[in-house]
Order: C-alpha cells, then structure tokens, then sequence
C-alpha cells in the first residue's frame, strides 16, 4: 500500500510581497474543498514566521489587513475536518519589518541551516508553541511533530537536526533525492538515502540514514529527470511568478531543480540544462494529474515488496493554487481515490515508521 500525502506551504511570495487572504486563505479553500470531494487529506505546512508577523502587525495597528484571524480560523477549521497542520518556517521573516506595503526581511537569516543552534532552537520553539495553543482548541491532543525548512534548508545538518530533536520534532520532511541548490541556499542531496521510503536521519548529514538516528526523515517524491519532462503550462506560471516576485539574490528559477546557475552566460546555461538530469518533484502546482499518476506508479512498483504502507509525498504552495491547477489535478485526485486497494490518501500520523535493514535495502517491519 502507498500512503498518498499532500503537503502545501501555506505562505505569501518569498520576497515579502502578497495578500495571505488572495494567497493562502482562498487558494487553500478551494483546495480543501477540492479534497473533500475525494477524500484525500491535506498536511498544510504553515510558515508560522510570516504568521506571526501578521499576527504583530494586527495588534500593533488595531486593525487585520493581513488576516491573521481568517488564517487561524482556516487552520482550525482543517484540522476538525481531518487534515493536518505542520510546521513550516520562512527564517528571515522573524526579524522582518513592515515597508511599503510589503515585509522586508532578515536576509542574513534567509538560509536556516546557516543559522546557530540558539536561533535554530528559539524559532522552532516558537513555531510549535504557536502551533498547539491554536490548534489544540480544535483538536485536543494535537502534535505539532513535522517540520520542513524553507528553500529545503537543512544542509549543513548538525544544528538542524539537534534543534529539531530537542523540541520533540519527529519527522522531517525538507529532502528531496537528486536536489542541487547554489546562492543564498546551498544543498545537494544526491546522495539521499531514498526518493521516497522513509529513513533514520544521521545526526550531521540529514539526507543520510543512521541506525542512531533520532528524526526521520520522509522525502518529498523526486525522479532524476530530463529537462523535456518538466514541461507543463503549471509549471510556465509558476516561472513567471517567480520572475515578478524574485528574491533579492536568487535566481527567478531556482527551486531546487533546472534554472541553478543562472550567472552562466545564457548559452553554455541552456546546454549544461539541457544536457543534464535534475529533481522532478512530485509536486502538485507544477505537474499535471497524467505526470503525478504516471510517477506514483512507477514509485508503486519500485517499492512493491515492501511490508508496511510507503509514503508519497506531494509538495505544493497555496500562492500557486490556480484554477487551472485544480482542474490538472482532478484526474490524479481520482485515480488514487479509484484504486483504493493500492493507494491511500493520508497524513504523517498515519505512518508506521519502524524499518528494518535487508542487506543493503531499506524495507518496512
């Protein structure tokens, strides 16, 4: 059995700019409702930094025009309804300030894995705390426990990895295999332990497994694909966007698969592009429903024998949750809920995480 999961960063535009109401509250509206029809679950990854900020905004101004309220109510609202609400952080937004209609960031505090163990340790202390006191009143018992950095951040490891330990993170869920990342964000997990079966993380390399390990790591789906198979109108947009709402310092394109190295002169960019493979994402606004049906069967079939249910997980954001993108994603949303006998729809409490070594093979016992 595979356990389809759905993860969406539920956040504004990277560079401050953005309604909350236009860019997470609605698009994840229709996305709840979308689900609901299915009954698929959604594991929305909050970004309690920028939450945090409109929440200090609204009490410093006597007035909501960031929409805190209608965020938390959301948030409420999709855990009574069987989804889940995890942890998320934009760094640079602790120490943001309010300009121009638009938040200006920290950007020495862009990168998380660059960031001390004692700031490490205070926002993810913060986030979780945030976390339970607003969503406990909806779901008693509830755990904040799944944690992904922004910019799939967590590289260095160390520090990572013993701040989320230290406030009783369980899993993250930051690594995707083949992911390559140079500018503000440094990273290469081509050497992750898997694409998709969960594994131990070690304590200094997250992206590898260790009998010792204390977190988990479950990935985000990813293939090593040519360029010629990143081809959809989703994922056109979300170039575009990009380019409209750049991060000072970063490549419009750079989200961990083609458009790195964007500094090269254009021709010798688009042959090394074209000549090399990349990280093809299971990731929901970019891809159509054919691509993520075609790749959850071959993940499927890689992963046949092993004994417990495996994990799929989907990446997405709510500011790229178009209508077009609902309409793509229709026929995956149907295939899976269709073929119930092999495919799940479920959240990171469904998983048993209890693996065994098998020689050389990561299985489930």
């Amino acid at each position: 059995m595979v356990s389809v999961i759905f993860t969406l960063d539920y956040e504004i535009h990277g560079n401050g700019e953005g309604c909350p109401r236009e860019l997470m509250v609605e698009p994840t509206n229709r996305l709840l409702r979308l689900f609901d029809r299915f009954g698929a679950r959604l594991t929305i990854m909050a970004d309690i930094a920028e939450i945090l900020k409109f929440k200090e905004y609204g009490m410093k101004r006597g007035r909501d025009d960031y929409h805190y309220h209608d965020i938390v109510a959301q948030l409420q609202r999709a855990v009574r309804g069987g989804h889940d609400v995890q942890l998320h952080i934009h760094s640079s937004y602790f120490n943001a300030t309010h300009q121009g209609g638009r938040w200006a960031q920290d950007w020495s505090e862009y990168n998380f894995a660059g960031l001390d163990a004692n700031r490490m340790d205070e926002m993810i202390k913060a986030g979780k705390e945030f976390l339970e006191s607003v969503i406990r009143p909806a779901r008693p018992g509830y755990r904040c426990n799944v944690f992904r950095a922004a910019n799939w951040s967590v590289s260095p490891s160390g520090n990572v990895v013993r701040a989320l330990v230290k406030n009783d993170i369980d899993i993250d869920t930051s690594v995707f295999k083949f992911g390559r990342r140079e500018g503000l964000v440094n990273f290469d997990y081509g050497e992750a332990a898997s694409e998709m079966l969960p594994w131990r993380a070690d304590g200094e390399a997250i992206w590898r497994q260790s009998a010792e390990g204390r977190l988990w790591e479950v990935p985000i789906y990813s293939e090593n694909r040519w360029l010629g198979a990143f081809l959809s109108a989703n994922r056109i947009y979300r170039f575009v966007a990009g380019r409209f709402h750049r991060v000072p310092g970063q490549p419009a394109a750079s989200n961990g698969g083609p458009g790195q190295g964007a500094g090269r002169a254009p021709r010798k960019r688009w042959g090394n592009l074209l000549a090399k493979r990349h990280a093809w994402k299971a990731d929901f606004n970019q891809c159509t429903g054919r691509q993520l049906i075609r790749a959850l069967t071959r993940g499927a079939a890689r992963h046949a024998d092993a004994a417990a249910t495996v994990p799929f997980v989907l990446i997405g954001h709510s500011k790229l949750f178009t209508s077009w993108n609902e309409r793509s994603l229709r026929p995956f949303l149907a295939y899976v809920a269709a073929n119930n006998a092999r495919y799940s729809f479920g959240t990171f409490e469904s998983l048993d995480l209890s693996p065994a070594r098998s020689g050389t093979r990561l299985v489930f016992s």
